[in-house]
């Protein structure tokens, strides 16, 4: 339990802290920081989180689904509210996972 809990907390800084971090305070360059975290280091994240669970299958197995539930809600809080094309990346994010 305590495992889950660390990776969620983990989940929630990366899939919205890091986007909100993006929007307030880049400016111009929010942009590109959006670009990196969507095409590097969020599929780099789901990996780790699909490896670690896969350690322990029987505990750990919403992990996966806990983060691209997060990143889905983050980024239709902080850019558009039902854009379908945030559908896709959680798909995406959760088929890595």
């Amino acid at each position: 339990m305590k495992k889950l809990i660390t990776w969620t907390i983990l989940a929630i800084l990366l899939m919205i802290g890091c986007p909100w971090l993006s929007v307030e305070f880049a400016g111009s360059a929010g942009m590109a920081i959006c670009f990196v975290l969507f095409f590097a280091i969020n599929p780099l994240f789901s990996v780790f989180c699909g490896v670690f669970a896969g350690k322990d299958i029987k505990r750990l197995w919403l992990l996966p689904i806990i983060s691209a539930a997060l990143f889905l809600v983050g980024v239709w809080l902080l850019f558009e509210m039902g854009e379908p094309a945030f559908l896709l990346y959680c798909g995406c994010y959760l088929t890595i996972g």
